[in-house]
């Protein structure tokens, strides 16, 4: 049974299920919501990634994420030849002339004052996805029912919504928009997608970008058309539409080669790789194997900027906990560039179809989802309606404190250094010369959790920052130790920062 029928049917399920729940059993009670700090300031701040990366030659994009109360100016220093930026709306257009790295000083004024910060520019080859990319993919929610106008939804929710403002910028189509070849060979759109460039253009418009999904295989895993021996091609016409990041899906490729060595998995991705480097613009690629043969191991090597290390994941305790904390010991093979990918996000109003429920995560496992896939280091792509989040949702989403940990430009993900009795603790080394550790309990029971300095590899006294709470702890000898309820987890961040702006 293809992956589309499987999460078609499991969607349809989901959908009764929730007609019949309670609030109580969704997980959607107010009593329930764990503390989170809410809101943004009124005072101008620059948020999301601090590095970003380009090929000279090949357009360039990027919205500036700063949030405060406008209208908000923007002026930029130091931008590398080929650049410039529309001061009203913060976007860097244009193309790098030379290799380089640049750092430029970006300043934002608004009503409540002003903010600056340095953005490095690299510009090179292979400087793809310093950060893990952020953005919005439409299978977890609208899965074969996705179309152009929902598309452009998602992109104007994006704004509106403010996500935008904190980083997330891809809009990323799955499945379901192939029709056929034409006669020269050229993929053409099916009727829900007229258009494709026009969709790239209205997205690129404001200041996001645009993905699409193949496959290395004759048909997607919805069995609509892949790019099996028409790689270049495909790899041109994604070029020539303005498309920015492929989800490049194994499906059906197992039709063509059963792998047995390494260097099968390898192969067409390697093709795909080869076809996008000359495609004449920058494609982030997303390779999507469901973690065969250690992929880990070997997605750098054949170009992938990030990779599925499991299967598909779903809205449940078991499959989000499962994935997300089955991911120690991947870590030392990601970095900047490249990514493991655990799979997309399960928060908000999710369905597989065009039938849509809240996430049956209760708000402390949601909390507990983001906190892990931050400190893994995994893209934070958004998998729901983009134009129906409510505030908890809007407010996991955009905790910029939360986001520094997963845009760290150090880019060394977390591991775990302990699990005792369903008390987990990962952690991982940040740019500032500071330590962002996660205290998860996975038990049925309310449980005290310690973050140990002797674990952590420091000593002495230090401070401690509640990153969901966006709160100074006080300082601590030896340990830190929180009570955490069944399912949540604690994000802080130790020590005393000793690199700034």
């Amino acid at each position: 049974m293809s992956r589309f029928v499987c999460q078609l049917l499991l969607g349809l399920l989901l959908s009764i299920l929730a007609a019949s729940m309670t609030p109580a059993q969704t997980g959607v009670v107010e009593n329930a919501l764990p503390k989170i700090a809410s809101g943004d300031s009124l005072k101008p701040s620059i948020n999301g990634t601090r590095v970003t990366g380009t090929t000279p030659g090949k357009p360039f994009i990027f919205m500036i994420p700063a949030t405060g109360e406008g209208p908000l100016t923007f002026t930029a220093k130091g931008l590398p030849s080929g650049l410039t930026l529309d001061s009203k709306t913060g976007i860097i257009t244009g193309s790098v002339k030379k290799a380089g790295s640049y750092v430029v000083s970006i300043t934002v004024k608004g009503a409540r004052g002003q903010a600056s910060r340095k953005l490095k520019i690299e510009a090179g080859d292979h400087k793809l996805a310093l950060t893990p990319p952020m953005g919005w993919n439409s299978w977890n929610c609208w899965a074969g029912a996705i179309d152009d106008a929902k598309v452009r939804a998602a992109a104007d929710a994006m704004i509106k919504s403010g996500l935008a403002a904190h980083g997330y910028q891809y809009i990323n189509i799955d499945d379901c928009w192939e029709e056929k070849r034409g006669d020269d060979g050229e993929i053409i759109t099916n009727a829900r997608f007229p258009d494709m460039k026009a969709l790239a253009d209205y997205v690129h418009s404001k200041g996001l970008k645009l993905g699409i999904y193949s496959s290395p295989g004759p048909k997607t895993c919805a069995g609509f058309t892949g790019s099996y021996k028409f790689e270049e091609q495909d790899a041109k016409t994604y070029a020539k539409w303005g498309i920015d990041y492929l989800k490049y899906d194994c499906c059906s490729y197992g039709e063509i080669v059963r792998p047995k060595e390494p260097e099968d998995f390898k192969k067409p991705y390697r093709i795909m790789d080869k076809a996008l480097d000359s495609c004449g613009r920058d494609i982030l690629f997303s390779l999507c194997q469901y973690g065969m043969g250690k992929v880990w191991e070997w997605g750098e090597e054949v170009g992938g900027n990030c990779w599925r290390t499991t299967g598909d994941i779903n809205d449940s305790w078991g499959s989000m906990s499962g994935i997300g904390f089955s991911q120690n010991g991947h870590e030392k093979f990601a970095g900047p560039g490249h990514w493991n990918d655990p799979d997309m996000l399960v928060v908000g109003m999710v369905g597989w179809s065009a039938n849509l429920h809240p996430s049956r995560l209760s708000y402390i496992e949601q909390v507990t989802h983001i906190s892990l896939w931050s400190l893994l280091s995994s893209p934070m792509l958004i998998g729901c309606d983009m134009t129906r989040l409510d505030q908890f949702t809007t407010d996991l989403l955009t905790n910029d404190e939360v986001i520094a940990i997963s845009q760290d430009p150090l880019g060394k993900p977390a591991g775990r250094i302990s699990d005792n009795q369903g008390i987990q603790i990962w952690s991982r080394p940040l740019s500032d010369g500071t330590i962002a550790v996660g205290l998860f309990n996975t038990s049925q029971q309310d449980a005290e959790a310690a973050a140990k300095w002797s674990e952590l590899g420091i000593e002495g006294k230090k401070p401690v920052r509640d990153l969901w709470l966006k709160k100074d702890l006080g300082d601590f000898s030896d340990q830190y130790t929180a009570k955490i309820p069944s399912h949540g987890a604690v994000l802080i961040k130790i020590g005393k920062p000793t690199v700034t702006d």
